[in-house]
């Protein structure tokens, strides 16, 4: 209610989320009393980020909604990042989700969280993000943050590790409920912003 968490699970090992996504939605639930039709609506990560941990966690937003009857809110993975950091961290602050080597999926937001940015896979060089340093303290967040480090060595960068937490989306959802921002159920996708590629293993299984 008004943005305030009244139950959280968390699970911080690497690869285990998709698998445990719908045993820490029971045990949320569990926790706070409430079935899925008490809920006002589900809101989900909306990405960018992993494909398999976005589909798996639009999926099954998805289909909470549907048998519940209830609306869909999506709210984009670096307004959470950006949203959970501390009022006045720096002038202006960059969320950073880890996407492969020096890429990560990025985007400029001023103090106040506003973006100003399109949201870009990025590839980090030392002349990365060189005007917005120009002017002052820069918070680089978010789980691609810290192996930017040491390209990014203005002294005005400064770097958090961090991830997208359900906590930092609820009063992102709660505004978005109060405007009326939902999704199509049946036609709606998470923000992959690049294409699934698919590889083949190198590991001989016979």
């Amino acid at each position: 209610m008004d943005g305030v968490v009244a139950a959280e699970s968390v699970c911080l090992e690497p690869r285990r989320q998709a698998s445990l996504t719908a045993p820490l939605v029971k045990e949320v639930l569990d926790k706070a009393g409430v079935g899925v039709k008490d809920c006002d609506a589900i809101a989900v990560s909306a990405g960018p980020g992993s494909y398999t941990g976005l589909r798996v966690g639009v999926s099954t937003a998805k289909g909470l909604a549907f048998g519940a009857g209830k609306p869909l809110i999506a709210v984009g993975t670096l307004d959470i990042l950006v949203a959970g950091v501390a009022p006045g961290s720096a002038g202006c602050i960059v969320p950073m989700l880890d996407a492969r080597r020096m890429e990560v999926y990025t985007a400029v937001y001023n103090a106040g969280g506003e973006r100003l940015t399109p949201i870009e896979a990025k590839v980090i060089t030392a002349d990365s993000f060189s005007e917005e340093l120009s002017r002052g303290p820069v918070l680089f967040v978010g789980d691609g943050a810290l192996k930017c480090q040491a390209v990014l060595t203005h002294p005005n960068a400064r770097f958090q590790e961090a991830l997208p937490m359900a906590r930092d989306m609820a009063r992102l959802a709660q505004k978005a409920y109060e405007e009326g921002k939902f999704e199509d159920l049946a036609y709606y996708e998470p923000f992959y912003l690049k294409d699934f590629v698919a590889t083949v293993s190198k590991t001989k299984l016979w």
